[in-house]
């Protein structure tokens, strides 16, 4: 059996970034029980400077990309395609929003040291991109904590404090140091390196030539 460690660099903020971890998911699970992999999230903020508030997500999107709402439209649609078929249901509403995720990265550095991270990360995708919920509402990420069985007071204090903002940076900062400017990423064994919401069948070709040289 070869053991791989697979590091994601990754926003909540981006589809690409769960339709690409579902991709690997079914990847590994097609490779089980030759291939087992630990998987850890590295923090990526797609939006820095943006306020707290958001802004609409078809706004955003138009705004940053310069493409029309007809564009936008059929983006949205592709990414539903994508969704269903790595098991992932996308409701793209009128009223959902981008935000800067600095918060959620922090709660995540947090949940790992209880083992809880990547828990953690798959309910504020699904909260996010399937349930519509806000994630810049303070309510709905200690809703979101308590909901993976973590403690909701520590997660209070927590975000009225700084507290792993100077972890969440210095993590980020690798990264830009490693020349990753988009996301997802994904880093295998600290040496390989994947970009992209990839399909199942791509990941599983790629992994499987990785494990070769192991």
């Amino acid at each position: 059996m070869k053991k791989l460690q697979i590091d994601i660099v990754s926003d909540v903020m981006c589809p690409w970034c769960i339709v690409g971890y579902k991709g690997l998911q079914k990847a590994l699970q097609q490779l089980a029980p030759d291939v087992q992999a630990n998987i850890n999230w590295l923090p990526f903020e797609l939006n820095p400077d943006m306020p707290n508030e958001g802004q609409n997500i078809k706004e955003h999107l138009i705004e940053k990309y310069g493409i029309t709402e007809q564009q936008s439209a059929q983006n949205s649609e592709m990414l539903k395609q994508r969704g269903k078929e790595v098991d992932f249901d996308f409701n793209f509403a009128p009223q959902m929003r981008m935000i800067n995720s600095f918060d959620c990265h922090r709660l995540l550095a947090w949940a790992k040291q209880q083992d809880k991270q990547h828990v953690l990360q798959m309910a504020l995708f699904s909260a996010h991109f399937t349930q519509n919920m806000a994630l810049n509402d303070r309510k709905n990420l200690i809703k979101i904590v308590a909901s993976v069985g973590l403690d909701i007071n520590t997660a209070n204090d927590l975000l009225d404090s700084d507290a792993y903002a100077k972890q969440v940076r210095a993590e980020q900062k690798t990264s830009q140091e490693r020349g990753i400017q988009a996301v997802p990423t994904f880093i295998i064994n600290h040496q390989y390196s994947i970009s992209g919401g990839q399909t199942a069948e791509a990941f599983q070709e790629i992994l499987t030539d990785i494990v070769k040289k192991l």
